[in-house]
């Protein structure tokens, strides 16, 4: 099976004044074409950071980048800025964190969704408005003409993460970054969203990397699964596979610490012993 994504001995530190911040170490991952991958660990261990770093997105004097990253055929470690932005949106996406932060709140929503088919994809105004309106249609957001006038403080969570997602897939990205998608959001709503986006990656043919920290997530909507620890894999494996023989400790630890339907009230809840190395 082919590589869509190749990482390779990826290591990102951050100079802080404490000194060097490790935040990744040696990832090695492969994100196979058409697949959806998994990857779990708790906050800190180096998803975002990951993903982003993946994407070219992290910048700055600061930031010390090591390894390869290929895309599509690209090698993206020896490409400009400015090529690797060419990349975004019909390449690669990414799902941010929080929409309402992520979303301009001085924007009205179509504003916002039209703005990447005009640049990626050339679209007049008028021909970007109409097929923002079908974006929204497709991650199912009633009555689309009106929330393209809406800001986002108008509109609730779940249809916030709805329009994040409509914006991920203006341009049919070939990889789409789902950055804890469902953070935030009540059971029934998660359960929505997860559901959008396995119909949307069968769709329009996308692999995607959902990043969260919950094993339950990936259990019913990935085909592999990496959990990473203190910003190395340390397990990766086909999701069955995984579920079915947990080689890390640590695996076990995250799975154990879901709060289950028939914990007996009054006693603790399953905790994940230990403390995380300190990365610097």
């Amino acid at each position: 099976m082919s590589s869509l994504l190749s990482i390779k001995q990826m290591s990102i530190n951050f100079d802080t004044p404490r000194g060097s911040l490790e935040a990744v170490r040696g990832v090695d991952i492969e994100i196979p074409a058409g697949m959806s991958v998994g990857v779990v660990g708790e906050s800190g261990s180096g998803k975002t950071v990951m993903c982003r770093a993946a994407m070219g997105l992290l910048q700055g004097s600061n930031v010390k980048r090591s390894g390869t990253v290929v895309f599509d055929g690209h090698e993206l470690t020896s490409m400009t800025k400015e090529q690797v932005r060419d990349l975004f949106g019909s390449g690669m996406a990414m799902i941010f964190q929080d929409p309402m932060t992520a979303l301009n709140p001085v924007r009205r929503i179509g504003s916002q969704l039209s703005e990447g088919l005009r640049v990626r994809l050339g679209m007049s105004k008028a021909d970007a408005l109409a097929r923002s309106k079908e974006l929204l249609e497709l991650v199912r957001i009633p009555n689309a003409a009106a929330v393209l006038k809406s800001f986002p403080y108008q509109l609730s969570g779940g249809m916030r993460q709805r329009v994040m997602i409509a914006i991920a897939i203006a341009c049919n990205p070939k990889l789409l970054f789902a950055d804890e998608p469902t953070t935030a959001l009540d059971v029934t709503v998660q359960a929505q969203i997860l559901q959008l986006l396995r119909e949307l990656r069968e769709d329009l043919k996308m692999s995607m990397v959902l990043v969260t920290h919950d094993l339950g997530v990936v259990a019913g909507n990935t085909d592999y699964v990496a959990v990473m620890y203190a910003g190395e894999v340390v397990e990766y494996a086909p999701t069955t596979k995984l579920f079915a023989d947990m080689r890390m400790p640590y695996t076990e630890a995250l799975l154990e610490s879901i709060p289950k339907i028939d914990h007996k009230s009054g006693t603790r809840l399953s905790m994940i012993a230990g403390r995380l190395p300190d990365p610097t």
